[in-house]
């Protein structure tokens, strides 16, 4: 059987901690999670087809990607990849610069695609490449399929825009990567998967472990209300001493609502943000209902490293009121965080 798009990708569910051996069995693979656009690559079965990228929802985007397209004629016929989507730029990977491409339109399209060119971090292999349409592997063990992307890798002689995603069997080597790598803007952290898995589409058979760090933010709106805050949007100063929105927390628990009802005081007329509508989320347009507060408290968060234009695209989680600090204290907007103890 021919792999043909919509495949759904298999997914990963998130871990505060690397697992342990045995959890899933067989082995443990660990691989670098980039912060990019989750894609399935699908190459013609015969020369002279199109050239297919599938995004994680099942949308077909490959005509955001003509410098891909246009590399992907190196690939085998009937191959399928999953990987990642990134654009590196000015040192950094850079989702802004990512986003850009995958919404553009018209003649903008070669243009970005020239000043912003796209990368593909692969780290699976759905379906073999060759002259018979390929080998479909769904049901191999992920050990195999390694090794068959591996050998895809080092028989083409690819080189950028492909790149293999590092993967180690060490724990060690990946703890260390958890916490050195991750310091580069779009290195989040960690995928386990197990050597023994098969490829199981829109199952999350594998796990993801985030670096995560501790930082301040100041309060500047909740939603619910004073006395019932459920969660909270932060922000910071800028140069200009203007409050920038940098996050929301999750929904908070209910010892934490109630630390914070003693100290939430009402807006005054000219808080900053004043007539700013809010999302309910990052990128999207659902308005949210928030109340202004006086920015004067201080909030601990734990944050992720997945920063864009200064501001978190994942929820924050609330550790604590900082009462022992001001706002002064919090670090400007676009500053980075700092590693969380142990």
């Amino acid at each position: 059987m021919v792999l043909r798009p919509p495949v759904e990708p298999m997914l990963a569910q998130a871990r505060e901690t690397v697992p342990g051996p045995g959890v899933p069995p067989g082995g443990l693979a660990f691989e670098a999670k980039f912060d990019g656009y989750r894609c399935l690559l699908f190459t013609p079965p015969r020369p002279g087809g199109p050239v297919l990228l599938q995004s994680r929802r099942g949308s077909l985007i490959q005509r955001h990607f003509p410098d891909l397209v246009r590399a992907a004629q190196q690939l085998p016929p009937g191959l399928v990849l999953d990987g990642e989507l990134v654009v590196w730029h000015e040192g950094r990977f850079s989702f802004e610069a990512l986003q850009r491409r995958a919404v553009s339109g018209g003649r903008t399209v070669g243009q970005l695609a020239v000043t912003y060119p796209a990368y593909y971090i692969a780290f699976d292999i759905l379906q073999a490449g060759g002259e018979a349409g390929g080998e479909e592997l769904l049901t191999e063990p992920y050990e195999r399929r390694r090794a068959i992307l591996e050998a895809l890798f080092a028989g083409q002689g690819l080189t950028a825009p492909w790149t293999l995603c590092p993967m180690t069997t060490d724990p060690a080597v990946a703890q260390e990567w958890l916490t050195s790598w991750t310091e580069v803007p779009g290195v989040e952290g960690l995928v386990i998967k197990g050597l023994g898995q098969r490829y199981m589409p829109s199952a999350r058979g594998w796990f993801k472990v985030r670096r995560r760090n501790t930082t301040e933010a100041i309060i500047g709106a909740v939603t619910g209300s004073l006395h019932r805050p459920q969660l909270l949007l932060l922000g910071r100063h800028d140069e200009h001493g203007l409050l920038r929105l940098v996050g929301r927390t999750v929904p908070l628990g209910q010892d934490a609502a109630r630390q914070l009802a003693g100290h939430l005081h009402p807006a005054v007329p000219e808080h900053p943000w004043t007539g700013v509508r809010f999302s309910s989320a990052w990128g999207s347009r659902e308005p949210l209902d928030a109340v202004l507060v006086r920015p004067e408290l201080v909030a601990e968060v734990d944050a992720d490293t997945a920063i864009d234009r200064g501001a978190w695209r994942h929820p924050l989680r609330f550790s604590r009121l900082r009462l022992d600090v001001t706002i002064d204290d919090v670090p400007r907007f676009g500053e980075g965080t700092t590693p969380a103890a142990g």
